[in-house]
């Protein structure tokens, strides 16, 4: 990947490009539906101006604290905080929730001529073998070894001080490389992986405090994620007892955030767009949660956009939800016909995201941007650790 640098001091791996060269002024939406149209498939057509002190660097405590743009209808909104929650939901509503867990991905090691070199695990390929992107690339061909060493004190099994990783091929999709770790039969990576690793946060938070804990959902299980599904910062265990209390369920569905979340998209016609694939698993439990919530006339309200991408793919293979483990590469923009998704949680986006696409889907491309407006001009904060924004399904758009 080309866009893949590191930052001397306190390297963050920097995934996305011209992240601080903020786009062009928002465009007014043509009069006619074909004009609209021809904007909706225009990647130029999802820049928004955002000044660079609207990136929140640090999470707010407590989590539920966060500001929380309500979108109500198709043509208003309401300003509340994200604690409001219980109130804005109906018993009987169905929340759904990415169970991943952010895994320690950036490793630091060095070749056997002692130069320096930092990975970062994108995804196991098969068992202690993962693709990687890596820094620097060019000189780690086939063959090569890298040897990463345990930081003095650090908590971990003390006969692992040390471990390394061959590289078994160069990938050409990504740039990275397919890398074996060389550990004892039965010992996994992920198991000793804490050791070793440190959470990567995105490359446009470069002045955090932030703790590990708080780049992790309260109700992370599964690892395997590389960042985290963002939406679902903002709830605590407190929160999620008032919801349940009003009679607002919950399931979980698990997806792996890639480094694709972060990857631009590149063509001006989106709709032409190559979407990355990410592995998800909707599981039986989770499908009939939905089906008697809608039965009883429920509403099911996906936490993130990953939630949004996990019951959708699951549903795209055959028309209608089913249970799923394996992956997706759905692409969602204006113009999807929606299967399972009602209503949706989720954080503000990247410009020229697949992501604010995906949202655009659901309230219309100009709708999002002239919201984007309203909560840069209230003085919202942007991207992961930012706040959020509730779409109710009495806002979505319709379509023919």
């Amino acid at each position: 990947m080309d866009n893949f640098q590191f930052k001397a001091s306190k390297p963050r791996l920097n995934t996305v490009k011209a992240l601080n060269s903020f786009p062009k002024t928002i465009q007014s939406e043509p009069s006619s539906g074909r004009g609209r149209e021809d904007k909706e498939r225009s990647l130029s057509s999802y820049d928004y101006e955002l000044p660079p002190s609207a990136i929140a660097q640090n999470p707010v405590i407590p989590r539920d604290s966060a500001k929380l743009l309500v979108v109500d209808s198709p043509h208003t909104h309401c300003h509340r905080i994200f604690s409001d929650l219980p109130q804005l939901l109906k018993p009987g509503d169905l929340l759904i929730m990415n169970d991943t867990r952010v895994i320690p991905a950036r490793l630091h090691g060095r070749k056997t001529s002692g130069a320096a070199v930092e990975v970062l695990l994108l995804e196991e390929k098969q068992y202690n073998t993962w693709l990687a992107l890596v820094k620097p690339g060019k000189r780690l061909q086939k063959g090569a070894r890298i040897v990463f060493a345990r930081e003095a004190g650090e908590a971990g099994e003390a006969q692992y001080v040390s471990i390394s990783a061959t590289v078994l091929e160069v990938n050409e999709a990504t740039g990275g490389r397919l890398l074996r770790f060389d550990l004892p039969n039965g010992v996994s990576l992920l198991q000793i992986l804490d050791s070793f690793g440190e959470i990567p946060l995105p490359p446009y938070i470069t002045d955090s405090q932030a703790e590990d804990d708080q780049y992790q959902t309260v109700y992370a299980q599964n690892a395997g994620a590389i960042a985290a599904p963002t939406a679902g910062l903002h709830f605590t265990p407190e929160l999620l007892q008032k919801l349940a209390e009003k009679g607002i369920n919950s399931a979980f569905i698990t997806l792996h955030v890639g480094v694709g979340t972060f990857r631009p998209v590149e063509v001006e016609d989106v709709t032409t767009h190559q979407m990355h694939g990410e592995w998800i698993d909707v599981s039986a439990a989770t499908v009939e949660q939905i089906r008697a919530t809608k039965a009883r006339g429920g509403r099911v309200i996906a936490v993130g956009t990953t939630a949004v991408r996990a019951l959708e793919g699951a549903a795209a293979l055959s028309g209608q939800l089913e249970p799923f483990c394996g992956k997706t590469q759905l692409f969602i923009y204006p113009g999807y016909q929606w299967r399972v998704v009602d209503g949706l949680i989720t954080n503000f986006h990247l410009p020229r995201s697949s992501l604010m696409m995906l949202v655009s889907a659901l309230i219309g491309r100009q709708r999002l941007l002239d919201l984007y407006t309203e909560a840069i001009a209230n003085a919202y904060r942007f991207y992961s650790f930012g706040d959020a924004m509730l779409i109710l399904p009495e806002a979505r758009v319709t379509h023919p």
